[in-house]
């Protein structure tokens, strides 16, 4: 009989696709029976992000290591009418929903479960239409799950915008949250994407189960507390689930600048693939940066070019243009200034750095506490605020991010916060340090064989097969 195989339906961003990519290969080698992987593959709806997915699937395959096939759908005619992200993902999915079910109707094995994105709960019930399980595989952490499963009866208590919200939000497992620090997308509930959000936060409650990537010991209130009062399907904690690159970056220019550094003694400043600054902030992060007089490392990326789609794609930044006259000349000693994309993870791996402003996507805080490398939240899009909020109770400082003038931090607040993290003699810096330490060895232990995340992978393979072979 044909190998049985787990369908993976992932995002194309790289936040989803990669880590998704990562927990399915962690899947086929925690198996006692036979596994393969088949990737769907939506084409993503700009060149740019169509080139990077190209990339990462010639790096899958070029792994090799475990039986992984990639399967490109169909194209469709994205929605012009959208009014955020989340509703264009959401609306791509469901044209896309023949093609997953012809596709997933097709293999010529027998099909053991689909994993979907979390944007992809429309994708749910092509999977109860061929009677085979689904989990959606859950990128963010625990908190953002709460707050997911939350939303349909908070939109019902409350009639209010969030922002406008004077008292604090609950959400199980987490101290009582400022409104200020919910989602971006849910904070003009008159636009499609607060609706979608609870829609699929709806959505996740007819699942087989939702893999998190998140760790027990990362998270265990809020596991504890979502899982008792919310009775969400089973939930499978199994991170940190990190794609560290096969092949090593030591002669990128980042790397070789930080090797002439001492020990813990740059800050990394780096936003995501979608974080970007104007003129205006990148400015204020120069004088921030010359007041903290610590070395920095500061991946500095542009507005999206005209004709780009616009959102979350930054240009490479033009320096000229984005710092301040003289500031490269005054600071070549003691930073670096990058303005395209960089080695993230071989970077929060190297002793020289002390601490990392960070804007809080969750791939970029495991990374970061994979390494036991404290941060400074910048939050700017998505759930990122939320993370910053839970993050701030453990390996972080505080800063103050004005959500209200787009996420602006002022020169002097980015001193304090830097000055803090870097070690000014502070009990809040301090703390921040010792925790990550503390979340880097809980990060690895969970991972290890009879780690927490480890025996949370195995229980999901276990519950695949045995409803694979029940069928």
């Amino acid at each position: 009989m044909a190998t049985p195989t787990v369908v993976l339906v992932p995002v194309w961003g790289a936040g989803h696709l990669t880590p998704m990519l990562e927990a399915g290969r962690r899947l086929l080698a925690c198996s006692d029976r036979a596994l393969s992987l088949t990737v769907l593959v939506m084409p993503p709806p700009m060149e740019q992000l169509a080139s990077e997915v190209d990339g990462h699937i010639r790096r899958e395959e070029g792994r090799g290591g475990g039986d992984v096939r990639f399967h490109r759908l169909p194209a469709v005619e994205p929605p012009t009418d959208h009014q955020g992200p989340v509703e264009f993902a959401s609306r791509v999915v469901r044209l896309h929903a023949p093609h997953v079910r012809a596709a997933v109707a097709a293999l010529p094995c027998p099909v053991a479960a689909i994993l979907l994105d979390l944007f992809y709960t429309e994708m749910l019930d092509v999977s109860r239409g061929l009677a085979v399980p689904a989990y959606v595989y859950f990128t963010c952490n625990a908190a953002a799950l709460s707050f997911f499963l939350r939303l349909p009866a908070l939109l019902e208590e409350t009639a209010s915008e969030f922002g406008d919200m004077e008292e604090a939000v609950y959400l199980p497992g987490l101290p009582p949250v400022p409104p200020s620090s919910l989602p971006t997308p849910v904070m003009d509930r008159t636009k499609p994407c607060c609706d979608w959000y609870a829609r699929h936060g709806r959505r996740f409650m007819d699942a087989d189960g939702i893999v998190v990537n998140t760790a027990a010991e990362l998270e265990p209130r809020v596991l504890a507390a979502v899982a008792a009062e919310l009775r969400p399907p089973k939930i499978f904690p199994v991170g940190p689930v990190i794609s560290f690159p096969s092949s090593s970056s030591s002669d990128h220019e980042c790397l070789r600048w930080l090797d002439a550094q001492p020990p813990a003694s740059v800050v990394f400043l780096c936003f995501g693939s979608g974080g970007f600054f104007a003129a205006p902030q990148a400015h204020e992060v120069a004088r921030g940066m010359e007041l903290a007089g610590h070395r920095f490392l500061w991946v500095l990326r542009g507005p999206p070019a005209p004709g780009s789609g616009g959102g979350l794609h930054p240009s490479d930044g033009d320096l000229a243009a984005l710092l301040p006259a003289g500031f490269l000349a005054r600071t070549k000693d003691t930073g670096l200034v990058w303005p395209t994309r960089a080695p993230q993870k071989e970077i929060l791996a190297h002793a020289a750095v002390g601490g990392f402003v960070t804007h809080c996507g969750w791939n970029s805080v495991l990374e970061s506490l994979w390494h036991g490398v404290p941060m400074a939240p910048w939050p700017l899009y998505a759930e990122q605020h939320l993370n910053a909020f839970a993050l701030v109770a453990g390996a972080a400082v505080a800063m103050r991010v004005d959500r209200a003038r787009d996420n602006f931090v002022e020169a002097a607040e980015l001193a304090r916060a830097v000055r803090e993290l870097m070690g000014g003699g502070g009990e809040e810096g301090r703390r921040a340090r010792e925790r990550a330490a503390e979340m880097k060895a809980a990060c690895r232990k969970a991972v290890e064989d009879g780690g927490s995340s480890a025996v949370a992978f195995k229980r999901l393979v276990d519950e695949i097969n045995t409803k694979c072979a029940a069928r």
